[in-house]
């Protein structure tokens, strides 16, 4: 063995996404990844918790405890980190609209845990990150609250009071991830991240609450999260850009002086949407190959990095799972040589030529959205949104003509049988289905033992205070402390800022460019079959409970009506009654319910219920998900017509179904 050419660079933070049912059962699985050497905390929390319900919300129905852990009040914040000191910790929270809530809970359980400390002094040893960029919410993830004009409000109220009293905190992360997600292509997605920077460090500059002498801390605080798909030098040069182009506008447009303060930060999920259900142990050297694109350059690596689990388009990880991927980290740091060479990209002329296309691209963009007046207008208007479901509309069209291959999917699909899915249901991890009442009992405990005339007190000031300028993190804390809870606290903010519906860019969308032998063929059968029932077919597509990634809906919404159907698609966050609601008063002839969250054995039914009280239990119903098999063949038994999971990936296929799905519902054949 050669001795390495200097020093070995310490690793990066490495964290698992995790959490799940109850606080109590989170606590033990984030103990158990730290004694197996995680060195940082990613909290994933629970839909009602993200958007601002407790868990007694109608709205709440079927989610809590889903995709993460319930913390509606303190006392299960005290038991999501009971043993963990949170002075020593690390912890990457991933929360946006509520965001301000969850930090002030946080730091008041941090406060308890050290009882002879001043909060001033807890305060000054926080370390960790609150997503809170709530822009990419309105363009892909879908967890929004209120309209953008409040929502940066409460985002630079927190970058003003954590660079004042929390200077170890990352009081944003700039999130290009689920842009990645939703279809951005490099380019775009390192254009409207750092457009979205811009508009959030222009907000915090325009508030007052920061000095100018202190602004180049609040530049310095900025953090990303990032997306790394399995073209892993395009990802390395796509990271190399972002540190080109955040330079520039740090130094040029607000005047940092100081290297370090203009230092590009960031941290990584690599790509789940690149996860497959077919084959799914190929996910495996996927998620190996993307963890490379935001490590192997040196000048451009990640600061923290979680990785998925290889059977994350099955369902919910188990602990092993999670194990397996903090395994592929390790090894990697400290089996490989990686840490003991200076940048290996440098002088590289096939890496200095795309990234300087990458830069090329990505500043066309920026300036193009900067024209329309930032990314708040650029949000707005639509424009981004629309401009991110073409993409994955031609990403989508490329994999199904085996343009873009994906092994086990549109390629090499013969398979021996994987003994890692032979007992599927096995296979994954199932959520706690009594969470849900321990969450509810919780909220009731909870209530009873607080003192009522100090919440009241604590929510007529936070209404108070947002009312005016005033910073809203003191009035939070307060009504922390004061036991208020999430859904109380965001209740209040609503009452005063009011709630938002962002576009869903379905209209001004680019399909399918030419239709093809496949698609002209199931255009005949639309018009055919419309013509028999005696008018155009409509589908409804609906997104039921709080889920708000719409990615999958849409790009069904977008060929549909490239397909030659009338499409009804309202967007995201319905209760099943509004979409009953909608069925009737559009007169449509099929349902489509597309639910990622884990809540459909919930939700579906509540739909088909309401469907047959409407008189309309003869309307075909059909959903796409992350559905295990079990859950699939219980929805078609209560009657589903078909279930789409995303090993159906052919589009044009899905609408040949629905096809036939309304002309048995129709005795046509």
């Amino acid at each position: 063995m050669t001795e390495p050419q200097h020093a070995k660079d310490r690793p990066w933070v490495m964290r698992t996404y995790a959490g799940h049912s109850t606080a109590a059962a989170s606590n033990a699985l984030y103990r158990n990844n730290l004694a197996k050497g995680q060195t940082g905390l990613s909290v994933a929390f629970d839909l009602p918790t993200q958007t601002g319900y407790d868990p007694d919300s109608p709205l709440s129905r079927g989610e809590v405890g889903k995709v993460g852990v319930p913390v509606p009040h303190l006392g299960e914040m005290r038991r999501l980190f009971e043993d963990i000191p949170l002075t020593a910790m690390n912890t990457s929270m991933t929360i946006n609209a509520t965001a301000m809530w969850l930090l002030a809970m946080y730091q008041v359980v941090a406060e308890e845990q050290n009882p002879e400390l001043e909060p001033t002094e807890v305060a000054a040893q926080l370390a960790g990150t609150t997503q809170n960029d709530i822009i990419k919410e309105y363009l892909s993830r879908g967890t929004y609250v209120f309209g953008p004009e409040h929502s940066l409000r409460l985002t630079a109220d927190m970058i003003a009071y954590t660079v004042n009293n929390i200077p170890q905190w990352n009081p944003i992360n700039i999130c290009s991830y689920h842009l990645q997600e939703a279809g951005a292509t490099p380019a775009q997605e390192l254009a409207y991240a750092l457009c979205t920077a811009i508009a959030v460090l222009d907000q915090v500059q325009e508030s007052g609450q920061v000095s100018e002498a202190d602004f180049e801390r609040v530049v310095g605080r900025i953090s990303f999260f990032v997306n790394a798909g399995v073209r892993f030098v395009e990802e390395t040069c796509k990271m190399r850009a972002f540190v080109q182009l955040w330079d520039e506008i740090t130094r040029e447009r607000y005047g940092v002086q100081d290297p370090k303060m203009r230092r590009f930060r960031y941290g990584v999920q690599v790509n789940s949407l690149g996860l497959t259900e077919a084959q799914p142990e190929n996910n495996v050297q996927r998620i190996v190959l993307e963890m490379l694109g935001v490590t192997l350059s040196k000048n451009a690596r990640a600061r923290a990095v979680q990785l998925p689990a290889w059977n994350e388009a099955l369902g919910l990880p188990r602990p092993w799972d999670q194990q397996w991927s903090l395994r592929l980290q390790q090894v990697l740091a400290f089996e490989s040589d990686l840490l003991e060479y200076e940048d290996i990209f440098d002088g590289s002329h096939v890496i200095e030529a795309k990234v300087a296309e990458l830069v090329a691209g990505a500043r066309a963009e920026m300036d193009r959205v900067q024209a329309m007046g930032g990314a708040i207008a650029a949000v707005e208007s639509g424009y981004m949104k629309s401009e991110l479901v073409s993409a994955h509309a031609a990403r989508r069209a490329r994999i199904e003509a085996g343009d873009e291959v994906i092994v086990g999917v549109n390629k090499f699909e013969t398979t021996e049988p994987s003994p890692l899915t032979a007992d599927l249901d096995g296979a994954i991890q199932t959520a706690d289905p009594a969470a849900e009442q321990a969450a509810l009992d919780s909220v009731r405990a909870w209530k009873a033992g607080r003192d009522e005339a100090e919440v009241a007190e604590a929510l007529q000031r936070l209404a108070a205070d947002a009312k005016t300028d005033k910073n809203l993190m003191e009035a939070t804390l307060a009504a922390a402390r004061a036991g208020v809870t999430t859904g109380e606290w965001a209740g209040t903010l609503r009452e005063v800022f009011g709630e938002f519906r962002a576009p869903t860019g379905v209209t001004g969308a680019v399909g399918v460019a030419e239709a093809g032998d496949e698609l002209t063929a199931v255009r005949d059968r639309v018009a055919a079959t419309g013509e028999e029932l005696g008018g155009r077919l409509r589908l409804l597509v609906g997104k039921p409970g709080l889920d708000g990634h719409s990615n999958g809906a849409e790009q069904v919404a977008v060929r549909a009506r490239d397909a030659g159907f009338e499409v009804v698609y309202q967007g995201i966050r319905l209760t099943p009654e509004q979409i009953v609601a909608a069925a009737v008063a559009e007169d449509v002839h099929c349902v489509g319910l597309s639910i990622l969250s884990g809540s459909h054995m919930e939700l579906v039914p509540a739909v088909l219920e309401g469907l047959r009280e409407a008189g309309l239990g003869d309307l075909p119903v059909i959903v796409g998900g992350i559905i295990p098999e079990s859950d699939g063949k219980a929805l078609i038994s209560a009657g589903v017509a078909a279930v789409y999971t995303p090993k159906d990936f052919g589009l044009t296929e899905i609408m040949d179904g629905i096809v036939d799905v309304i002309r048995r519902a129709n005795d046509l054949d």
